[in-house]
């Protein structure tokens, strides 16, 4: 259990892991809400107790049940990113698997914190129902207005193209162990949304809007529950990019924080030019590779990803992808030269690009396929509709 303390109301909340839990009266889907992950961003926990609590006093029906999980809780309380571990770059195979022998060997509290997670986690997936949808509340260093960060499969992109907020396309290509890459990898639904800055006094409230036309839009909730459009208007005001999709197409990684300076006055979305100084690293200057935007400039003391830069994805694309997709088009890869499986389960395309040359990764792309692997000659391709529960999605209205 720790106290938070809003910074800007002075209102002060209590919550452990369990930040709360609403049976609704009604069978329908679970939906799991974390917040917290990175302890110097607490407005998805306050936003988590707020809606929870007006959906408790206010009597409102709710079809499914509704969960809301705290993150990195001793963090939390210090105001910390994270203490040892970053608690966002844990959910490897490899690493969730020696969650039980670290546990015995006197880890890090953040390793302490995954495993509480990963328990309430595996509880919720083994006695409910579903189907099942994860969301992950954030907020950024720098000045931002609202966007969703999205594993690419066709079920995270139908249910996050509800939202009129600006979605991100591919951070997964470019991160090691997310939570929620891990639970895209179980097959469902879980995509990020960021609320803001860290010291935006409106995250708190971009976070509930999202939470509540969440529960809307998976049928959990009526939209005359409560002011629907009202909070539908708060978040597309936020941004004029509200209905564009982008894609990360580079990550300017960091080794040694310390040694890292973003030029101030960046913020997330801004146009940059080929050639633009946007940080200094160990005394070097770090320039824009091509015109782009610029995305999650770093503008704190912790976190390895400098910054990233994305291109807007057009409809026309998108809509091929989903065409190939739905054809299964990734079942005649192998055919092409320098392209195989890797694996008997026919997930992952080992590809060498010394034969291949023809084949860059947006093509992977467009037929939902993400690197990762990547080195002089050779890259790894892994699909990731092919892990979708898609069936336990087919009678959900936004999957139609």
């Amino acid at each position: 259990m720790v106290e938070l303390i809003d910074q800007f109301s002075g209102h002060k909340i209590k919550v452990g892991r369990l930040i709360g839990k609403i049976e609704g009266s009604k069978h329908g889907p679970s939906m799991i809400f974390t917040g917290g992950i990175h302890g110097n961003e607490p407005s998805g926990v306050f936003a988590i107790k707020e809606v929870f609590d007006e959906i408790s006093n206010s009597k409102i029906k709710v079809r499914g049940n509704i969960y809301g999980i705290s993150g990195n809780l001793r963090a939390l309380g210090k105001g910390l990113r994270y203490e040892k571990y970053d608690l966002n770059r844990l959910w490897t195979r490899e690493k969730i698997n020696n969650l039980l022998n670290e546990a015995g060997n006197n880890p890090a509290q953040d390793i302490i914190e995954q495993k509480e997670i990963l328990v309430e986690i595996r509880k919720i997936l083994n006695e409910d129902e579903g189907p099942f949808y994860f969301f992950d509340l954030h907020t950024t260093s720098s000045e931002t207005n609202p966007f969703l960060t999205v594993n690419d499969c066709l079920a995270n992109r139908k249910f996050a193209e509800l939202f009129p907020v600006p979605m991100i396309l591919g951070i997964e290509e470019y991160l090691e162990g997310p939570l929620l890459s891990y639970i895209n990898e179980l097959g469902y639904v879980a995509f990020g949304f960021e609320g803001g800055s860290h010291g935006d006094k409106s995250s708190v409230d971009n976070h509930k809007a999202f939470i509540l036309l969440a529960l809307v839009h998976a049928g959990m909730l009526k939209k005359k529950s409560f002011d629907y459009y009202k909070y539908y208007d708060q978040l597309a005001k936020t941004s004029f990019d509200s209905h564009e999709i982008f894609e990360i197409f580079y990550r300017y990684q960091v080794f040694d924080n310390s040694k890292f300076k973003m030029k101030p006055g960046f913020v997330n979305f801004q146009k940059v030019k080929q050639g633009l100084v946007l940080a200094k690293y160990n005394g070097e200057r770090i320039k824009a590779e091509e015109n782009a935007r610029i995305f999650m400039p770093l503008y704190q003391n912790q976190g390895d990803d400098g910054f990233f830069l994305i291109r807007r994805v057009s409809p026309f694309f998108l809509k091929l992808s989903e065409k190939l997709r739905n054809l299964k088009i990734d079942k005649i890869l192998p055919v092409l030269p320098g392209v195989k499986w890797h694996n008997s389960e026919k997930d992952t395309l080992e590809v060498d690009t010394s034969i291949a040359k023809f084949f860059a990764k947006r093509f992977f792309h467009l037929l939902g396929f993400r690197a990762i692997i990547l080195d002089k000659n050779k890259y790894l391709m892994k699909n990731r509709e092919k892990a979708v529960r898609s069936k336990d999605y087919k009678n959900e209205k936004f999957f139609q």
